[in-house]
């Protein structure tokens, strides 16, 4: 975490649990548009997203854990490509919950499942 993130950012990090590591890596690199790194330690694996100086997370094999229809809602950023990461959220196993609409002066969100049922939005300024 750069020390602009830590100083500038009240979240830091975020951990997302999945039941699938393998299905949940291929669906964030394809919505996201972005690496997925995984990383592997004695009795443990786990997939880091790519977020070079920005805010990062991970996904995190815990089945037991997977919510999808309450909790904390984390964003996404798909700016300038909202529309495709919903397609590809579909051709990745998602849901869509609320297509993409505008959510004021603070651009446009989609709301979708995950492939292992989360819960996420997906933001972008504007509506492409």
């Amino acid at each position: 975490m750069s020390q602009e993130n830590s100083l500038h950012n009240r979240a830091v990090w975020f951990d997302i649990p999945v039941a699938d590591l393998d299905r949940a890596d291929s669906f964030y690199a394809a919505v996201l548009a972005c690496s997925v790194d995984r990383v592997s330690m004695p009795g443990m694996s786990f997939s880091v997203l790519e977020h070079d100086k920005g805010n990062g997370g991970c996904l995190v094999q815990k089945p037991d854990e997977v919510a999808s229809d309450r909790g904390i809602l984390v964003y996404f950023n798909a700016e300038g490509r909202i529309r495709d990461a919903v397609a590809k959220a579909r051709e990745h196993g998602g849901e869509v919950v609320e297509d993409t609409h505008s959510i004021g002066p603070h651009g446009f969100r989609a709301i979708v499942r995950d492939s292992e049922g989360n819960r996420i939005a997906l933001h972008s300024e504007s509506d492409a």
